[in-house]
């Protein structure tokens, strides 16, 4: 199989450096991107002309389109585009403060759509190509305290979603990665920004809080093989379940959001009101 050519955001730690890390290992080459180039400078040490590390802020539309244009003419191509480059919020719904959701908003929705957009026309040129975004189970269901990360992954899984009809017929596959729960740097304070906080939720807090705290986490090295099986894979999958505690959750909801939709149905039904026909 030949090597395939990454272009990876947030490749400093967590998931991301894991990620590129593999792709390194097994012969492959990435182009390596960060806030901080020094956070990814001893990939370069590592795995010498393989890697490219380059300095990358999401939020930059012009940094954007620059980094991805020379990640393309260094290497000749672009086989993976990996969006994993964001972070959390934490924060109820009141708590919040606007400017804060939308610079979340603004890293982990539009970075990942600057990203898609600046790497679209190389990829239709080519015939081929691999998008991956970074989604969550929090894209999936809602968790208290963190809505405004949830939401910006609903809108990754629905960017996603669209993406993958239209651009089919070029070549190009797209899946979103959904990790469960992991013991990485995630809620770190590099990788997670907090509101402020009113002590009418303190016990929610507490209870959220402790909840996290007794959490099982899987362990971020193994994913790897998964995801090198998913960029090798003929026929990939839409969406990938990372770990083993996604899938249980997610049927637990969608049981229950079924269960409400058909409970309400009858009502559903007679808001439809009589065909119009359109002539």
């Amino acid at each position: 199989m030949e090597n395939k050519v990454w272009f990876i955001t947030g490749a400093s730690r967590g998931l991301g450096r894991i990620w590129a890390e593999a792709a390194l290992s097994r012969g492959d080459k990435v182009a390596a991107t960060a806030r901080t180039p020094e956070s990814i400078v001893d990939l370069k040490e590592r795995f010498g002309d393989a890697v490219l590390p380059l300095a990358l802020d999401v939020t930059n539309s012009q940094q954007v389109e620059h980094v991805v244009q020379q990640a393309h003419a260094h290497f000749g191509r672009l086989d993976v585009v990996l969006n994993n480059a964001g972070y959390t919020l934490v924060g109820t719904t009141e708590e919040a403060d606007e400017s804060a959701v939308r610079e979340l908003f603004d890293a982990n929705y539009f970075g990942t759509l600057r990203v898609i957009q600046a790497a679209l026309p190389l990829l239709r040129q080519q015939g081929s190509g691999h998008i991956l975004g970074v989604s969550s189970a929090m894209g999936l269901v809602a968790a208290p305290l963190i809505g405004f990360y949830c939401a910006s992954k609903w809108a990754v899984e629905a960017l996603h979603d669209s993406l993958a009809q239209e651009v089919k017929g070029f070549g190009i596959k797209v899946t979103l990665l959904e990790p469960g729960a992991f013991a990485t740097d995630f809620g770190s304070p590099l990788s997670m920004k907090t509101s402020q906080v009113l002590e009418v939720y303190a016990e929610l807090r507490n209870r959220v809080s402790i909840r996290l705290s007794t959490e099982e986490r899987g362990d971020p090295k193994t994913t790897a093989e998964a995801i090198l099986q998913i960029v090798d894979a003929e026929d990939p999958p839409l969406r990938f379940a990372v770990g083993a505690g996604v899938l249980p959750l997610v049927r637990g909801t969608y049981a229950d959001r079924l269960a409400t939709w058909e409970t309400w149905e009858a009502v559903s039904n007679g808001a439809q009101g009589k065909p119009i026909s359109h002539r």
